[in-house]
Parts: C-alpha cells; sequence; structure tokens
C-alpha cells in the first residue's frame, strides 16, 4: 500500500521547520553549484546536518522552500515507503508548491531502487543531494551506480576546531600564547581525545553510555544483520582485535589466528569477509603499505577507527593508540583515505601522503632516547632519498588539529631531514 500523500507533505512541512530551527555549525564543504551530491560516512557523523548547512545556503542565495524538497526517511510516519512512492513523493511537493525542487533525500539507502530513482532524478536535471551510513552507500559503489553524474563526499566526525565552535569557542588571533584560551582548548583537547567528535555524542554528558549505544548500532545493525552473520561473538572478538591492534600492520592469517585462539573457528576467507564489513560500515578505515607489493597491499593493512570515542570503548591503557588513532582521522580527512599510506620496509613510518609529500611519524612523547632511536632514523633514511619532501623536528598537537592554517612547527632555524610529529595530551 502507497504511502499518502498527505503523509509526506505533513513530513516535507515538519522538516522545514526543524531545519529552519536548527543550531548548524558550518563545516569547510564547497559544495559546486550545479553538481549533485551523495554523503557518506558512519552513523551520527552529521551527514543531516551537512545537508541542513546547504540548505542555508541555498536560502542565502535567495532560494526558499518552494524550490527546496528535503525528506527524512527515518521519520517513522515513512516506515512502508517504497520504490513506487518516489514519484509521489514529487507530487506532493508540486501540490504544495507548484515548482520543480532541488532534492534532498536524507538516509535513503533502506529504499529498495534509490539510486535508479536518484539517477533518473539526475538525467532529468534536477540538482539532488542523498546521504546514507551503509555498505548500499559505499564511495565504489554508488559512483559505478550514478554512472559519474554525481560528487561523493566522506562525512568524518568533527576536527578540533570543528569541536570547538560546537563547543562555543571562539579561538583569538595568537590563541595560543593566550594562558586562559589554551587552558580552555586543553581541557576541551583531552575530552576530543577520549571521546572523539562524533556531532551527535557531543552534547550528552554520559558520552561512554552514547558511544556504546552507537558501537552496538554499527555491529548489530550495519554490520551483523546487513550481512547476515550468525555467530555474532566471532565478529565482536574480531573488531576488539582490530582496536587492540590499531597501530601496527595486521594479516588476516593473524587476526584468524587470534580469534581460533580464543576457541573461535573462522577461516581466513571468513576473516577477509568481516574485515571488509567493519569497513564497509565506516567504523574502521583501512591504511595500505605505500611501498608493498600488491598482495601485501591487501593482506598487510593497518586498520584505524572512525572516532577516538568508538575504539577507546575496546582499550585499557589508551593513550598512545588513540593518539596515533586520532592523527589517522585527521590525514584521512584533510587529504582523502584513499591517499594516506604507512611505509614498512625495513623499519616504520606512520603516515606517508604522496600527493603533499609529508612523512610523519605520530609519538606520544619523544622524551626516552629509545623512542628516539626507534622513531627518528626512519624518517632520516627517507627524507635522503625524497629531499623535495616537507621536513620538519615537531609537530604541535593543537596547532595541527585546529586547522589553523599551519600543519607543522620545527623548533629550530634549519628544519632537519626528519620530520617527527609529537603530540602531547594535556
Amino acid at each position: 500500500m502507497s504511502i499518502s500523500k498527505d503523509i509526506i507533505k505533513q513530513c516535507l512541512m515538519n522538516k522545514q521547520r526543524e531545519i529552519d530551527e536548527a543550531e548548524i555549525i558550518n563545516r569547510p564543504i564547497e559544495f559546486e553549484p550545479n553538481g549533485n551530491y551523495v554523503i557518506v560516512g558512519v552513523r551520527h557523523a552529521g551527514k543531516s546536518y551537512m545537508l541542513y548547512q546547504r540548505v542555508r545556503q541555498l536560502q542565502a542565495e535567495g532560494k526558499g522552500w518552494d524550490e527546496i524538497l528535503f525528506i527524512d526517511f527515518e521519520d517513522e510516519r515513512l516506515a512502508e515507503f517504497q520504490t513506487e512512492d518516489f514519484n509521489s513523493l514529487l507530487e506532493a511537493h508540486l501540490e504544495l508548491y507548484g515548482k520543480k525542487p532541488i532534492v534532498f533525500l536524507d538516509e535513503v539507502q533502506n529504499i529498495p531502487y534509490w539510486d535508479k530513482f536518484v539517477r533518473r532524478l539526475a538525467d532529468a536535471k534536477y540538482r539532488v543531494y542523498v546521504t546514507g551510513s551503509n555498505a548500499k552507500m559505499l564511495s565504489k559503489d554508488v559512483a559505478t551506480t550514478l554512472g559519474g553524474r554525481f560528487f561523493i563526499l566522506d562525512a568524518y566526525p568533527y576536527s578540533l576546531k570543528e569541536y570547538l565552535t560546537a563547543q562555543h569557542v571562539e579561538l583569538k588571533e595568537h590563541w595560543q600564547y593566550d594562558s586562559v584560551q589554551r587552558s580552555e582548548v586543553k581541557r576541551h583537547l583531552s575530552e576530543y581525545f577520549y571521546y572523539g567528535g562524533l556531532p551527535e555524542i557531543i552534547s550528552f554528558k554520559n558520552k561512554r553510555a552514547m558511544l556504546s549505544s552507537l558501537y552496538q548500532k554499527i555491529y548489530l545493525g550495519d554490520i551483523c544483520a546487513r550481512n547476515k552473520i550468525k555467530n555474532e561473538r566471532v565478529m565482536n572478538i574480531l573488531i576488539k582485535k582490530m582496536a587492540e591492534s590499531v597501530k601496527q600492520p595486521l594479516s588476516f592469517n593473524r587476526l584468524k589466528n587470534i580469534i581460533v585462539s580464543t576457541g573461535s573457528p573462522i577461516s581466513v576467507p571468513t576473516t577477509i569477509d568481516y574485515v571488509d564489513f567493519t569497513a564497509d560500515s565506516w567504523l574502521v578505515l583501512p591504511m595500505e603499505n605505500e611501498v608493498g607489493k600488491l598482495t601485501e597491499k591487501e593482506t598487510q593493512k593497518k586498520y584505524y577507527f572512525i572516532d577516538n570515542g568508538l575504539l577507546n570503548l575496546f582499550l585499557t591503557n589508551p593513550d598512545t593508540s588513540l593518539l596515533e588513532n586520532m592523527v589517522a582521522i585527521e590525514l584521512c580527512r584533510r587529504y582523502g583515505k584513499d591517499n594516506v599510506f604507512y611505509l614498512n620496509v625495513d623499519k616504520e613510518i606512520d603516515f606517508l601522503v604522496p600527493d603533499a609529500k609529508l612523512a610523519i611519524q605520530a609519538s606520544y612523547s619523544i622524551r626516552e632516547q629509545s623512542t628516539k632511536d626507534r622513531e627518528i632514523p626512519p624518517l632520516v633514511k627517507y627524507s635522503k632519498s625524497h629531499p623535495d619532501w616537507q621536513c620538519f623536528l615537531r609537530m604541535a598537537s593543537m596547532s595541527f588539529l585546529c586547522g589553523n592554517g599551519c600543519l607543522v612547527k620545527h623548533h629550530s632555524p634549519i628544519p632537519p631531514p626528519a620530520a617527527i610529529a609529537t603530540f602531547q595530551r594535556p
């Protein structure tokens, strides 16, 4: 049975009021004026608010609600929405306003054949914005399905700068030299470090409980239920072991052996599938060895979690892992997750960004000589063979994460042939 147009009209009108009243933290996104977009990412990463931001931009350009159709498919009144109701959606807006709208479809992934509908809209010269949270919305699949008609945007949790804005902290010029504001930023950085930057989590006092609830939705819904996994215990063990090994390359065979040692039989092919499911849900970000052979790139990846808060659910002594994970997220946010690698030849370099010519070691502290001996020599060796790469002695954590124009700070007159990213937790 089709959804009535009256229900659709109620949903449209209610959403308009919600967006008009919403407090929006503008994120650094530049939309092409005539582009169509699909925004993908983990649950609670703020995809809907990115659409709200675009609506506000269009309104500032003179567009009214008579030219904007925004529908949220997580509205329980649309629970029975089916493919044949898409035309009713357009008809309902036309009956209300008599104009061809710019179309926003929020969390559309669960409606059968949504991709064919949005492709038809694009062919009919509609401008379309779509969000989704699961494997059906993976960038590579969407790009293929939609035939290059759409830009794909990856939605990450807040950067620290966005997090501070959401906490109503406005950074002054040279804020790092203002003792009061520096202390304020340190306090928020500590919270961001342990509980992450998912926009829909930060307003809660009991963040760990909310993060645990979110993980259960991802684990049970986006991973187990969607992929018809019967042995949920094995999947949970696999995710836990990936979290505990977040700083190290992890082979499928080693991961399989770890799981088997807990008394849970699993094969290597099943292990590969399970790891892929975690990436498809946006729970983890796989990272390849930049100079590895093809087989090594596929079987010896590092796996970082999309948010420090989710990773911290699994750790007992978390600081060093959270530090490196935080750097990984920030680099993926800035340069794209397909453009950030690690290097493992004789010794490891934590991060390489070839497009930006950056080589980075993320170290919780380099006060100990043993740490210096481990971290510095690989970078020295690499920089000698790559003299045009950026070489700095240190990276200041808050300057880096606040995104205030400088990626690194060096603390010597002549930058030495190495790049050490030292992050001191406040």
